[in-house]
């Protein structure tokens, strides 16, 4: 049940998400609307690399529902970087570094199809092989536009 609440949560956030730029009112609706997309992601990206890592057992079924909602989560918080949306978490950068940050985001959404592919699978040894290209991914964009 709680996955479809999830994906019936994503699924509203992805029907805002399309002109979410012109919805948002001020910045801080902005950052509120990416930090919640990305918390989401990162709270199943986070179930699976426990799993990878051994910390959590593995299981098929929630790995494979937990890098659905990571790849499709992936494509929407791009939406709340628009121009005049500078805050939150994020460094100046983001905004002085376009082409650098889409760069970074596009490779996360990549490899997050990539992860989703892997946990289709069934087994450990595949999630792990796909989570530390992703978790990489991940990282190279905080090191360069996230705060700490």
């Amino acid at each position: 049940m709680k996955v479809f609440s999830t994906l019936a949560l994503a699924a509203v956030i992805a029907t805002v998400a399309l002109p979410a730029s012109a919805q948002f009112a001020k910045p801080e609706d902005a950052i509120k609307y990416r930090q919640s997309a990305l918390s989401v992601l990162g709270t199943h990206f986070g179930r699976l690399g426990a799993m990878a890592n051994g910390k959590m057992a593995y299981d098929a079924k929630s790995a494979q529902e937990s890098a659905e909602i990571v790849a499709f989560m992936s494509k929407l918080p791009w939406a709340g970087f628009g121009a005049g949306t500078e805050g939150g978490k994020s460094k100046p950068e983001v905004w002085k570094e376009q082409a650098k940050f889409h760069d970074l985001s596009d490779k996360m959404q990549a490899e997050a199809v990539k992860l989703n592919a892997a946990a289709k699978v069934g087994n450990v040894d595949s999630l792990k092989a796909a989570f530390g290209p992703a978790a990489n991914s991940c990282k190279s964009c905080h090191d360069s536009f996230r705060n700490k």
